[in-house]
């Protein structure tokens, strides 16, 4: 198969969507791949690293597309990529197809075949391809809340860990998946006191077996977020529905219960936000202020540290990258049931049930 990978143009995005060591195995696999010059430089990757692993330089994006019967990116294709992808076609990336009823529409007219990273499903329901990033984005979370904790960024002027004879700042985090859980051991590795709250019982007593004894859990009700929003410096927004919107836990009203200076990190923004006042933003300019509180909402916060993340991006993808270029997507999905759930959209017609239709 002749695999293309372009160079990432959305805002920022210094992702790549393989690494020189996972074009290394597919042409070891007789597959061809095409990699756009400088597509790896952003996560420290040169071109004379995929050539010596056996790629294919292209210098213009439209040359990869036009060459290529499956396109591996990170992130969804934006406005200027959707004329380049042909018929049938595999594209296998993050598509978040919930958040973008334009996105949605183009691809249908593509008629390619859209494979999304994020619904691919193992069978005990987790996201293999989701989880990486997760983890990236929930450390980093934390890492960018303390820093909009600072009042020369509009923060309450807070430190997260405190110091001795002063109190931690508190963290509120909503959600105790994959993303939740990390945030949640950088808030209480920094010292602050956490707060976690989750609508699983399984899931609080999974945190509450293995995070220390600062790290509080408690079951997630309105009353519960309104009540503990008053007294938190930085709110994590970590709830996740697969492939689906995720709910506004926190309305536009609530902002006025809080204390100026709040920070609000919003880590669901690609599935439309958990936070009624959420709008997506880019790590150019990654904040906004709504009521005092000040919203941090980039859509790809990994592509911040993009040497980490596509190293992690590519060890889960790269085995599902090569059962698609060794059986084609008809055939691999068959064999695999969690691949055959990351279909998304397919010659024009959408095939998972949590996009909705146009």
């Amino acid at each position: 198969m002749k695999i293309g990978v372009p160079k990432e143009i959305k805002n920022n995005e210094n992702r790549v969507g393989i690494t020189p060591a996972g074009v290394f195995e597919l042409v070891k696999n007789n597959h061809t791949v095409y990699v756009q010059t400088n597509a790896g430089l952003g996560s420290g990757f040169f071109d004379e690293d995929y050539a010596v692993a056996g790629a294919t330089l292209l210098k213009k994006i439209d040359e990869v597309y036009a060459v290529s019967d499956m396109i591996v990116k990170v992130k969804e294709p934006i406005d200027e990529e959707y004329h380049l992808i042909k018929e049938n076609q595999i594209l296998f990336t993050y598509f978040h197809f919930a958040s973008s009823k334009e996105l949605t529409h183009a691809m249908i007219g593509s008629k390619a075949v859209c494979i999304a990273y994020e619904t691919v499903e193992d069978e005990d329901g987790t996201l293999p391809l989701l989880t990486p990033m997760s983890e990236v984005a929930g450390r980093m979370a934390i890492q960018q809340g303390a820093k909009y904790l600072e009042k020369p960024i509009k923060g309450r002027g807070i430190l997260l860990g405190g110091v001795p004879g002063v109190p931690p700042g508190k963290v509120l985090v909503l959600g105790a998946g994959v993303v939740g859980i990390q945030a949640a051991k950088m808030a209480a590795g920094l010292g602050a006191h956490v707060t976690i709250l989750d609508i699983s019982m399984k899931r609080l007593r999974y945190v509450n077996d293995v995070m220390p004894s600062h790290v509080v859990t408690e079951f997630s009700s309105e009353y519960n977020i309104r009540k503990h929003i008053k007294t938190h410096d930085l709110i994590v927004g970590a709830v996740l529905v697969t492939g689906g919107k995720a709910p506004k836990l926190i309305t536009k009203d609530m902002l006025k219960e809080m204390n100026p200076g709040t920070v609000m990190v919003d880590v669901a923004v690609d599935q439309g936000g958990c936070f009624e006042t959420t709008k997506p933003t880019t790590h150019e300019h990654p904040t906004y202020i709504i009521d005092d509180v000040v919203h941090y909402c980039v859509t790809n916060m990994p592509g911040a540290v993009p040497y980490t993340s596509t190293l992690a991006l590519t060890n889960v993808t790269l085995p599902y990258v090569l059962k698609i270029a060794a059986a084609g997507w008809q055939k691999a999905c068959e064999l695999n049931k969690d691949l055959k759930k990351g279909l998304n959209i397919v010659h024009g017609e959408i095939v998972h049930e949590g996009i909705p239709k146009p």
